[in-house]
């Protein structure tokens, strides 16, 4: 049986829904907004984020209210395909990987909402028990780049592991400093997102300036060029992708077979899909890690919980949302206790 049959044909009714903004000036130029879908149900209510990066689509989507005919019987399964088949934006969105981002929220609460209904928890239904997750803080290191706050951290929190982002302007000097905290486990190399605020074009000297200073740390989503791929041969089974991954068909076509991939749910846009890929990992061997996208609300603990039962030791990038931020006190460590609910698809 696979994970996905576990759930697909769990009960399902939905009686209406709405929607809830929410947002957090993370930094002077990024106003970081979601919106909380709010499924309900026979007395129970589903609970999933729309991680959209677009502010305005989430003022748009917000404005438009419980339009979408979700009301029924179904099944998480059945919903699925009734929900591919809605307009849950009223216009073409900047992004078409938006569609995944929103559609995720809708699934993500009707899966709430029939363990809710079913009285069953996420891990008792997919037979999982849930372990303490490690996880990494994600940042990048500013412009110029520094090393402070990677330090700011470590000073409060000397076990602390990282994901950075690198950039071209990153120097061999940085690159032996932030080697010696013995803290980073992954650098991101951004070099497959198209048409974002984040992309980074291939850089062969920073690919291997970051392979050689980080003798082993994950190298994710290099851009393969004729100029870099020869600077990544050797580094071939430290390479890990991200931003490309979004179905089993996508790990499947990738230049090579991976050791780990980053599985963000969100990207998946259906249970179906992310399910079918922690299958499909597990049976060839893939690593998988998790992956976050700002969430603000129950996303970031749903993103937890899945990180719990399927991959709670490797480099998450799952971290409270207040490591986002600037670093402070009173902080939970890693491993993070994740301890689900009694019932649905949430973390306590």
């Amino acid at each position: 049986m696979t994970l996905y049959d576990a759930v697909r044909d769990l009960p399902l009714r939905i009686e209406g829904y709405e929607l809830e903004g929410l947002e957090l000036q993370a930094r002077s130029d990024f106003l970081r907004k979601t919106t909380v879908v709010h499924l309900h149900g026979a007395g129970e209510e589903g609970i999933g984020e729309d991680v959209t990066y677009d502010a305005a689509e989430h003022d748009r989507v917000q404005a438009r209210g419980s339009d979408l005919p979700l009301a029924g019987s179904w099944t998480p399964h059945s919903f699925s395909q009734h929900l591919a088949a809605q307009p849950l934006f009223g216009e073409e969105p900047a992004q078409p990987r938006y569609v995944d981002y929103r559609r995720w929220a809708f699934e993500s609460a009707a899966l709430d909402l029939a363990l809710r209904q079913s009285g069953r928890s996420l891990g008792e239904a997919v037979a999982r028990e849930a372990h303490p997750v490690a996880f990494v803080v994600s940042m990048g290191l500013g412009d110029p780049p520094s090393t402070d706050r990677v330090r700011a951290w470590l000073d409060l929190y000397p076990a602390l592991r990282f994901k950075l982002d690198a950039s071209t302007s990153w120097t061999p000097d940085l690159v032996t400093e932030l080697a010696a905290t013995g803290a980073v486990d992954s650098i991101d190399l951004k070099g497959q997102y198209r048409g974002t605020v984040v992309d980074t074009p291939p850089d062969p000297a920073l690919y291997k300036l970051v392979a050689e200073g980080f003798a082993n740390a994950w190298l994710e989503d290099p851009a393969l060029t004729a100029e870099t791929e020869p600077v990544l041969e050797p580094y071939r089974d430290r390479v890990t992708w991200d931003a490309v991954v979004h179905s089993v068909e996508d790990i499947e076509q990738l230049p090579w077979p991976p050791r780990t991939v980053n599985v963000k749910p969100s990207r998946f846009g259906s249970v179906e899909r992310l399910f079918a890929a922690y299958d499909y990992c597990e049976e060839r061997g893939i690593g998988a890690y998790g992956g976050g996208q700002w969430e603000l609300g129950p996303g970031r603990g749903q993103i937890q919980l899945l990180a719990s039962l399927f991959h709670p030791d490797t480099p998450n990038d799952v971290a409270p949302r207040e490591f986002n931020l600037e670093p402070r006190e009173g902080l939970p460590s890693s491993p993070l206790a994740v301890p689900p609910r009694p019932t649905g698809f949430l973390a306590l």
